[in-house]
């Protein structure tokens, strides 16, 4: 095997902005930096480039505090090639307490460009790995198989957050020359299990597998999906579809399993949930850009939901900024309940007020795990939902509805609604259609919560708190009117552990309003 290794030095990212300029591909600025080029164009017949063997660049560079959000290092790839293979390292020099050190993501495009929205991705996997490969017939995970063709690629290196030294970093291109392969078509899951008809469904719509930052293989993901109890889960992985393909032989009629993505942009993450299979929805723009609201539209094109997750987390980049105009639902508990799920969970339920005396669009709440790798548990929280059946559209019906509550496993049951007027009832995300001084009861089962109270919470507060027996199972009723509460929703709280703050979640429902 021949092997041709060259090493090109990028001029410090500063100077290549000065010298090449700042693109502006739509949305966020990017740098593009010099293209890298390989010495033979096209190997000559009998050469041994021809029948095998590789070539090898090398590009060093020091990003400034301050680059662009995506930095794109160009690669002319010749024909004849059959593999591309990508390796990068950078400093991470020591730093103040108090000051960001260096993090450094990494993606591709294809020959097709690198416009936003474009046709052009390849991949990413972020700051997860340091070496990836895409080939005809494989890729590494979070990456695209399909033929290497001729043309300019380009190597994206985002540069999250950068020290006061500047971000050093190596990236080593390697193309391997050979037969180019096919690519087998790629088998996703089918859109309905067997379900029970119209019943509660449990789900988790937030988890991560090796296709991005998660630890867990999808294998590993589904058996732990059915111990816990799960009908339904979500593939969302960080800006890639790549997952997609990855579940053959592990739904089945007791596992419905929907395609997304989670897109992670420097203002927030957002679900993209059950989208068509293959759908790849981009995330490189900021909400100073004005850009979210036509991705929304693309997942709703593509028969998803907009969710955005965790909205007040305190990772760098998490904290949502898009507003919740584009949002089907929002995720208001993730993982572990936190003093910022409180936060999410005290901030959706101020918007509910104008919904309920409006009678205008409101948005439902949900809960995913967020689950990366052991020991996080799939399903802690889980959303559950009344819909019609086992299936893609059922489900994604019911979650839109609101016909749904969220909790923090599947031995926690919750059955709610309220009764009134001439004999009306409305369940969970239902208007109770009564006169503003008709009695309402409003009536909460439970079951699987010991040691846990109930909670009544309407648009003044919590006005009603019982607690549960101690086996954790027990029924509580409460009445009011229209003109009372704009609407009711129910909490279900273990013990509190900390003097004057509220005990952690066990379950919550999504309201029902009250009123004309």
């Amino acid at each position: 095997m021949c092997k041709d290794h060259a090493e090109h030095n990028q001029d410090h990212a500063a100077t290549a902005m000065g010298r090449r300029g700042l693109l502006v591909t739509g949305a966020a600025a990017a740098l593009t930096l010099s293209t890298v080029s390989f010495a033979n164009a096209a190997p000559a017949a009998g050469s041994p480039s021809a029948g095998g063997g590789e070539q090898a660049r090398t590009v060093r560079g020091t990003l400034p505090p301050g680059s662009p959000d995506f930095v794109y290092l160009p690669v002319e790839v010749p024909r004849g090639v059959s593999e591309i293979h990508v390796a990068y390292t950078y400093e991470r020099p020591a730093v103040p307490a108090g000051t960001q050190g260096n993090a450094l993501d990494i993606g591709i495009f294809d020959e097709r460009g690198t416009a936003l929205g474009g046709r052009g991705f390849r991949g990413w996997s972020g700051g997860a790995r340091t070496e990836f490969f895409l080939r005809a017939d494989a890729a590494t995970p979070g990456y695209l198989p399909g033929l290497v063709r001729a043309g300019t690629w380009n190597i994206a290196i985002a540069p999250y957050t950068v020290a006061p030294q500047g971000l050093a970093y190596e990236v080593t291109i390697t193309l391997r020359f050979g037969d180019p392969g096919k690519t087998p078509a790629p088998v996703y899951p089918p859109e309905r299990a067997k379900g029970r008809g119209r019943a509660w469904y449990r789900g988790d719509c937030h988890i991560h597998s090796v296709h991005s930052d998660g630890r867990r293989t999808p294998a590993e993901i589904a058996a732990l999906a059915r111990a816990a109890g799960l009908d339904f889960i979500n593939t969302s992985e960080h800006n890639t579809s790549s997952g997609h393909s990855a579940w053959a032989g592990l739904w089945g009629d007791d596992l419905l399993i929907l395609t997304g993505e989670e897109i992670t942009t420097r203002n927030g993450h957002v679900l993209a949930v059950g989208t068509d299979a293959g759908t790849f929805v981009d995330w490189r723009y900021r909400a100073r850009d004005n850009r979210f609201g036509h991705y929304a539209r693309e997942i709703r094109r593509a028969d998803g939901l907009v969710v955005p997750a965790h909205p007040h987390a305190t990772c760098i980049g998490c904290n949502w900024k898009f507003g919740f105009g584009d949002a089907d639902a929002v995720e208001v508990w993730n993982g572990p309940y936190t003093p910022e799920d409180e936060i999410s969970l005290a901030d959706w339920d101020n918007t509910l007020v104008s919904a309920g005396r409006s009678g205008q669009a409101w948005t439902p709440a949900m809960g995913n795990s967020d689950a990366h790798r052991d020991p996080d548990p799939i399903g802690t929280p889980q959303t559950v939902v009344l819909a019609e059946d086992l299936t893609r559209e059922a489900i994604l019906a019911g979650i839109r509805a609101g016909h749904s509550y969220v909790a923090e496993s599947a031995k926690v049951s919750l059955t709610f609604g309220a009764s009134g007027g001439r004999g009306r009832h409305a369940g969970i995300g239902d208007r109770l259609r009564v006169d503003a001084d008709d009695q309402v009861t409003v009536r909460l089962e439970v079951t699987g919560a010991p040691g846990c109270t109930a909670h009544f919470v309407t648009d003044q507060g919590t006005l009603h708190t019982a607690a549960l027996p101690e086996s954790g199972a027990g029924a509580v009723e409460w009445r009011t009117t229209a003109s009372y509460a704009t609407y009711v929703r129910a909490e279900v709280r273990h013990a509190a552990t900390v003097p004057g703050l509220p005990g952690a979640l066990a379950a919550f429902t999504n309201p029902v309003f009250l009123g004309e």
